[in-house]
């Protein structure tokens, strides 16, 4: 097994059915306790994404001798601005290896590759969310130099907060 990471070419129709397919999935693992995706979302993820000049979308490919590339991981990320720095962040808002390709370093290989997207855009930091239940996810982040934000300890934890306007 081989496996390659790349930049998403949101234009390509084989980046875009592999992103597609790889969102379709995570969004549905119960361990996001995730429903999946709305069909209405399907129809118009990938066009959003290629509309958002912050928007990266990383592929981890697995290649075969003899057959094209099947896409097993993802990352969709978004550069976002850290004012107490005055420098950009990408912030890690997906990141999948579909379940079958679990286990087998593929995860690491595509928050390198983020990283490597992050310096060359001149990020200070990279930035995600994890659900604490989500160990095997948690576990790899720290593994890859993911801290918990050196806050103010009297303060306690940070904590990650959402409001839907749908």
């Amino acid at each position: 097994m081989s496996i390659r990471t790349l930049v998403a070419d949101y234009q390509s129709q084989p980046h875009r059915v592999a992103i597609l397919r790889l969102l379709s999935e995570y969004s549905a693992d119960p361990a996001i306790g995730g429903s999946g995706l709305p069909f209405s979302v399907r129809q118009r993820v990938v066009d959003e994404l290629a509309r958002r000049e912050n928007a990266v979308s990383l592929l981890a490919t697995e290649e075969k001798m003899g057959s094209s590339p099947q896409a097993v991981g993802l990352v969709n990320a978004f550069e976002t601005f850290s004012t107490f720095a005055a420098m950009p962040v990408l912030n890690l808002h997906d990141v999948m290896v579909t379940r079958s390709h679990r286990g087998r370093g593929i995860g690491r290989r595509l928050i390198e590759a983020a990283e490597e997207e992050a310096r060359r855009r001149g990020c200070c930091k990279m930035t995600l969310e994890v659900y604490r239940g989500n160990r095997a996810a948690a576990t790899l982040y720290r593994r890859c130099d993911f801290i918990d934000p050196p806050g103010n300890r009297d303060l306690g934890e940070t904590l990650f907060l959402s409001k839907s306007l749908l």
